[in-house]
């Protein structure tokens, strides 16, 4: 029977924030920046005929929370709606707090709960090295995947430790 070898080392690492990014709107900047500024010097390459930039967004998501509450502020009902682009989580959160059949059956007031918001995003990113790796930021973490090189995830953690949110 033949046995497998081992090809590459691909990793992962993970960074825990010491704090959840406060707002949807600072996570955006975080990620546009990394896709406008390239602080990790990626490149753009050719795939498939198709030219990609050097960082692009492969996946969003973004799940907001709401929590209805009697007169006395007692929780009656919990809810959470997620959706795949910013403004639909904006456009999202106003519709869910004027719907007024939701909040008659719930029989409380709907209150978003923005401390319990997730948002992440996956950014594909193209090393001078030629490879290829990919960036998670969420409000809680950034993870680097599907890298082999330590220098890679050195840049990451260069760029990271000068980002005040990402500490």
């Amino acid at each position: 029977m033949a046995d497998f070898t081992q090809k590459t080392n691909v990793k992962s690492a993970v960074r825990m924030l010491a704090e959840p990014i406060g707002t949807v709107d600072a996570f955006n900047t975080i990620v546009q920046n990394v896709i406008l500024n390239n602080p990790f010097g990626c490149v753009s390459y050719m795939s498939a005929g198709a030219n990609h930039p050097p960082v692009e967004k492969t996946k969003e998501s973004y799940t907001a929370r709401f929590v209805y509450q009697d007169a006395d502020a007692k929780t009656v009902g919990k809810g959470s709606e997620s959706y795949n682009t910013i403004a639909g989580f904006n456009a999202g959160i106003a519709a869910v707090l004027a719907n007024s059949a939701n909040i008659t059956a719930h029989a409380g007031t709907v209150v978003h709960n923005s401390p319990a918001d997730n948002f992440s995003a996956t950014l594909k990113c193209h090393d001078a090295n030629g490879e290829l790796y990919f960036v998670n930021v969420s409000r809680q973490q950034v993870t680097i995947s599907s890298y082999e090189d330590d220098t890679i995830r050195t840049k990451i953690e260069t760029w990271a430790d000068g980002v005040s949110a990402l500490v």
